[in-house]
């Protein structure tokens, strides 16, 4: 307990002196997220420099060993430091699906060479990831994809398409699904591979959304060489590190339920949108309304919490991602809602300087994705009920 108070103070002075100002603010715009990779522009000097010193701690990947390049945090630590982190509202130093997803999946699975060579650059936010999973014609029924690859000795040749690819038009490399043997039943013939987005045959095309913007793309796999010591785990038993993959995909998207840090909170925004009276929310509805979001909000992130100390003492995860990422996903529709509420007819604001470009109509919309993206409600429902809760 005295080292852990010992760090706790240590950490705390730390982000005081390293954590810039301008990095302990609201996220008002895209921008304001740094997401890294060979061809990121920083929004400031100061988001750059946040990444750097973050970087150079370990602490973009905390709990991952120090080895390669993380901060080799304790479970007690990790949670010490996300604690000092939200009580100045720092901003997150890097946003990564290299974080996030396949990182993990590498540390897990992964050869000694691959871990070597891809994960110290993801903790220095110098390589921005994207998602090979769905095809056109396999998304809730992932184990049909077709994207196919044939071996050619020392490396594969792969031909295919996937779609709903996040960000793949801004990302420097992907983790793909593909089947390498497509006799064998259709879960047991998956491998999967790694590849620079710049290879020869890598196409990408955005989609977009209701929102009006495009963070989803159409990618196109021509002919694309990808080297066997790419391969991440066994040839054909990428099935089950991409259900692995998928409970910290799924974890993630539950997150979205959360104020995150640096971004104010529901009550914040109403008491600026709407006032107090007499101390109290003016519209007695919409007070109901935002107790019930701060209540059931409160309640997710203890879920959560609980979650994450059940993974670090070696628990996993399992299906309890199911539950987090649906119920996360409701939570951030539910906030989406009232932050339109909240604004009235400025919410429905579109486009111009005014409510950031139309950013709440915008992000109402494009939380209506959160519910098929990751695995559809239906699915995560149907996981839930058969794994939590024993139901046949």
């Amino acid at each position: 307990m005295a080292d852990l108070t010992a760090f706790r103070q240590q950490t705390r002075a730390w982000l005081e002196e390293n954590c810039p100002p301008s990095m302990r603010k609201p996220l008002t715009k895209e921008s304001d997220q740094c997401w890294g990779g060979r061809n990121f522009t920083f929004e400031s000097d100061d988001q750059k420099l946040w990444l750097e010193r973050m970087a150079a701690k370990g602490w973009t990947a905390p709990d991952w060993p120090a080895e390669y390049g993380g901060g080799g945090l304790s479970q007690e630590e990790h949670k010490v430091l996300r604690e000092e982190l939200a009580r100045i509202s720092a901003r997150p130093a890097l946003s990564s699906f290299g974080v996030w997803m396949i990182g993990p999946a590498i540390l897990k699975f992964g050869s000694e060479e691959l871990k070597r060579q891809h994960l110290p650059p993801i903790v220095r936010g110098e390589i921005r990831w994207c998602q090979g999973y769905s095809e056109p014609g396999a998304g809730s029924d992932l184990a049909g994809l077709q994207t196919r690859a044939v071996d050619e000795g020392d490396h594969f040749i792969v031909n295919g398409q996937k779609i709903w690819t996040s960000y793949a038009d801004k990302a420097d490399w992907m983790f793909c699904l593909v089947r390498t043997n497509p006799d064998a039943k259709k879960q047991l013939g998956i491998s999967l591979v790694l590849f620079d987005m710049t290879t020869p045959g890598v196409s990408t095309r955005p989609i977009k959304l209701i929102s009006g913007n495009s963070p989803f793309c159409e990618t196109f796999l021509d002919n694309v060489r990808v080297e066997k010591n790419q391969v991440v785990g066994e040839i054909n038993a990428g099935w089950t590190i991409a259900k692995y993959l998928l409970t910290h995909e799924r974890e993630m998207i539950g997150g979205m339920g959360r104020t995150a840090a640096g971004q104010k909170t529901l009550s914040q925004v109403a008491v600026e949108c709407i006032g107090l009276e007499a101390g109290k929310l003016a519209d007695d509805m919409l007070r109901g309304e935002l107790a019930r979001w701060d209540l059931d909000s409160a309640a997710f992130a203890l879920t959560a919490e609980r979650v994450l100390d059940e993974a670090k003492a070696g628990q996993g995860v399992g299906a309890a991602s199911a539950m987090l990422k649906y119920y996360g996903t409701e939570l951030n529709k539910r906030r989406q809602e009232l932050l339109v509420a909240l604004h009235g007819s400025d919410g429905l604001v579109w486009e111009g300087e005014a409510y950031r470009g139309g950013a709440i109509a915008r992000n109402w919309l494009r939380s209506k994705g959160n519910s098929i993206e990751g695995g559809t409600t239906e699915v995560q429902l149907n996981v839930i009920s058969r794994n939590i809760l024993g139901l046949q």
